[in-house]
């Protein structure tokens, strides 16, 4: 059960939430039996294709780092794209991988890849193998126009495309992509063999967590509202995770068939990463119950900072003090010693 509470006077408002026996939550629909071996046959399919590479250097004011803009071939209709940061020199074995995600849309500007992005992360502790993913496959550093028309055309309601046939699933080819990143980013020389980090927001979130489940080389993800969790909530009496597919108007059977394969509920099982994660009690886009459905699936340590204050965007300003000393720096805490 989950409870908001809303004060008002003649000038403001706010609002707060809690969650009742969180440990509870179990996922609204039921794991398919080939769930492994449908993204078991992915795997052997993106690791049966030639890895070609594309990278473009990025201009750097810094030369002990280096940036491309990188793309890498794919089996899905889009290629991998993004911008890849590491160290100028790096010894064999010496480096984590950090592979950012990014929030739900196509043409705001939260939804680009960037080579600050990938440079910071490659900058931190002792440095590491960075790639700043991009969601959709979209060419980076475009004009803003190249994006809106994406956004209403070729990506419109993107998440939408293919609910009734998990071979014709937007998901598939999001999370095929994020496969071939892990695969080729294991494949260089200078990763340590130990140490995968994976970190989003909203749907980058539930990029990190789909990670996290469908590769086990993923040790740790940190998590800030994470989507894609637990779709069926929207079955049992509970509101249903971004993008709620649930409540589309399709043959609910054939929504039941095909949906669980890419939902992080279902994913995330027997993950033994270790899970930061940022849950905001009034959040209505990605609840906390779809959140907990998903990360009581997992073996690994979860460390769940919740946000009694937090809807999914952050609206109340009053609390944000609050948040970066109590929610926030546990994030960036965790992510600043497990890179250092």
């Amino acid at each position: 059960m989950t409870l908001v509470w809303e004060a008002r006077t003649k000038t403001d408002s706010g609002w707060i939430g809690l969650i009742v026996n969180p440990e509870s939550y179990q996922p609204g629909t039921k794991r398919p039996a080939d769930l492994e071996s449908f993204w078991n046959k992915q795997k052997a399919a993106l690791r049966a294709l030639p890895v070609k590479v594309s990278a473009v250097a990025e201009p750097n004011s810094d030369p002990a780092f280096q940036c491309w803009n990188m793309e890498i071939n794919c089996i899905s209709a889009k290629p991998v794209r993004g911008y890849f940061a590491k160290p100028t020199k790096a010894a064999a074995k010496s480096l984590p991988i950090v592979i950012n995600f990014h929030a739900a849309g196509v043409n705001g500007d939260w939804c680009k890849s960037k080579p600050a992005i990938a440079l910071r992360y490659a900058q931190m502790g002792k440095g590491a193998l960075v790639f700043d993913l991009n969601a959709h496959g979209m060419l980076n550093a475009q004009p803003q126009s190249y994006y809106d028309s994406l956004d209403k055309g070729e990506l419109f309601r993107y998440a939408q495309i293919g609910i009734t046939n998990k071979d014709e699933s937007y998901f598939l080819g999001m999370y095929q992509r994020l496969l071939r990143t892990i695969d080729y980013l294991t494949s260089l020389p200078e990763w340590d063999g130990k140490r995968i980090l994976v970190i989003g927001e909203s749907q980058g979130g539930g990029q990190s967590l789909v990670a996290a489940g469908l590769d086990k080389r993923v040790t740790a993800a940190v998590v800030t509202v994470p989507a894609m969790c637990d779709w069926g909530g929207t079955l049992v009496g509970r509101k249903g995770s971004w993008p709620y597919l649930f409540e589309a108007k399709q043959d609910r059977s054939l929504l039941e068939a095909n949906l669980p394969y890419f939902d992080a509920a279902h994913l995330l099982k027997d993950s033994k990463a270790t899970i930061v994660a940022e849950i905001g009690l009034i959040d209505q886009t990605c609840p906390s119950t779809a959140l907990y459905a998903a990360l009581n699936q997992t073996k690994g340590k979860n460390i769940i900072v919740t946000a009694p204050y937090r809807a999914h965007h952050f609206t109340q300003s009053a609390y944000k003090s609050i948040w970066e000393t109590q929610v926030n720096k546990v994030k960036q805490d965790f992510v600043a010693d497990y890179l250092k």
